[in-house]
């Protein structure tokens, strides 16, 4: 499963990028306000941070007025995934633009049918939002099995990106799915690396070697 950061951060993206095991950005409207700078050059600087795919997300409402947007946004770079809600006008954007040749990601998606929608409309990746669906009494991890299960029953091509983790279960929950990717927020993505046994089994070893007196 790919893992993609959910950040704004460009030298925070830049320091983890350099773990390898980064795979690409999401973006979102409420991100890029946070950080208070042009989002032209806010989506620039992370193109340049990380060379995987970067989801940058359209702003307008009306499908032309997306497609405009969507055009401009994936000039700024090769790696530009345009992003887009999954709405009648966001999906007529998503087939217009899928059409060039451009990546999409068709996001806010709650149901299988939105999915297959998403899929029929030639979307590159499809963002069910896992954790608002748990928020809301529904289980979001069960909806990326059943997602899973209509794309390979009709060969669709279009990937599976979970969004809204709240957790390490939730990524666990997520892969075991089968879901081609995950997005998720710094901290979540550095609480992977984290186990309590891998820390007191590490330090046990260091006291042991040290006690052996021996050098490598």
């Amino acid at each position: 499963m790919q893992i993609f950061l959910d950040s704004t951060d460009a030298e925070l993206i830049r320091h983890l990028a350099a773990t390898g095991l980064v795979d690409g950005v999401t973006t979102n409207p409420t991100l890029v306000a946070k950080a208070n700078r042009s989002m032209i050059d806010v989506i620039v600087e992370i193109c340049e941070a990380v060379g995987g795919p970067v989801s940058a997300e359209v702003v307008a409402a009306e499908a032309d007025a997306m497609i405009a947007e969507g055009r401009k946004l994936a000039a700024l770079a090769s790696n530009v995934v345009v992003k887009l809600p999954l709405t009648r006008d966001g999906l007529i954007a998503c087939s217009a633009l899928a059409a060039e040749g451009l990546s999409t990601n068709v996001t806010l998606c709650f149901s299988v049918g939105q999915a297959l929608l998403a899929a029929k409309a030639g979307a590159t990746y499809v963002s069910p939002f896992i954790g608002r669906l748990d928020d809301y009494g529904f289980d979001g991890s069960s909806l990326i099995g059943e997602i899973r299960t209509v794309y390979d029953n009709y060969a669709f091509e279009t990937k599976i990106l979970a969004a809204s983790a709240r957790s390490v279960a939730h990524v666990k929950a997520a892969a075991l799915a089968g879901a081609d990717c995950a997005t998720l927020p710094v901290a979540l993505f550095t609480e992977l690396f984290n186990h309590p046994l891998t820390a007191s089994g590490l330090k046990q070893f260091m006291v042991d070697w040290a006690a052996s007196g021996q050098t490598i």
